[in-house]
């Protein structure tokens, strides 16, 4: 069985087993109305939908390496993550963002690895994450880049506007593969959520 073999047995299933059709004819006459936006990173193993028992059209994902976000910078260039994000909260009206790292992230682990900067994509993104992980590593490395997300999305001047006003609520998670944990943010260290 090839891997599109598989792709096109687990679809069957998800027809049989998850797709409603009400439910479904509902999302695409009315439109999806997330009310959180999830920054996720693209590994494999971290499927926020999966994680957090979602159905279609209750979050607002985006994923990149690292589950990075940029600083604004509304330069005319393809920011893809930003206009995810300005999408989401501009448009969609969602009132919260979760930042959610992972642990054994490759994306993270590239950053002390020889090569990685030397990437014509992946070196220049990972960047935005090296000031606030150098000198650490393992899980600190992995929410340090998390924090910085979170400054970040603080330097949208609607993101900083809404969340200043109580519209908008920005979480910073840490899930523990190994262990089955999520962890959250808290002022400078991070503390168990569930």
């Amino acid at each position: 069985m090839t891997e599109i073999d598989k792709l096109l047995d687990g679809f069957a299933a998800f027809r049989a087993a998850t797709f409603e059709t009400a439910r479904f004819r509902a999302l695409a006459r009315e439109g999806q109305k997330p009310r959180l936006l999830v920054i996720a990173c693209s590994d494999s193993r971290v499927d926020p939908a999966i994680l957090f028992g979602a159905q279609p059209g209750e979050l607002f994902v985006v994923r990149n390496v690292a589950n990075l976000v940029p600083p604004y910078q509304p330069d005319g260039h393809y920011h893809g993550t930003s206009a995810a994000i300005e999408f989401a909260v501009r448009d969609l009206g969602v009132a919260g963002i979760v930042v959610l790292g992972h642990s054994s992230c490759g994306g993270i682990a590239a950053l002390g690895a020889e090569g990685g900067a030397a990437r014509e994509f992946v070196g220049p993104w990972m960047s935005l994450a090296a000031h606030a992980c150098a000198h650490r590593g393992g899980a600190a490395r992995e929410q340090a880049s998390i924090r910085r997300s979170i400054e970040n999305l603080r330097s949208f001047p609607w993101i900083a506007e809404r969340e200043t006003a109580g519209a908008l609520a920005l979480h910073g998670w840490w899930f523990d593969l190994e262990e089955g944990r999520l962890w959250t943010l808290d002022g400078e260290g991070f503390s168990p959520l569930a």
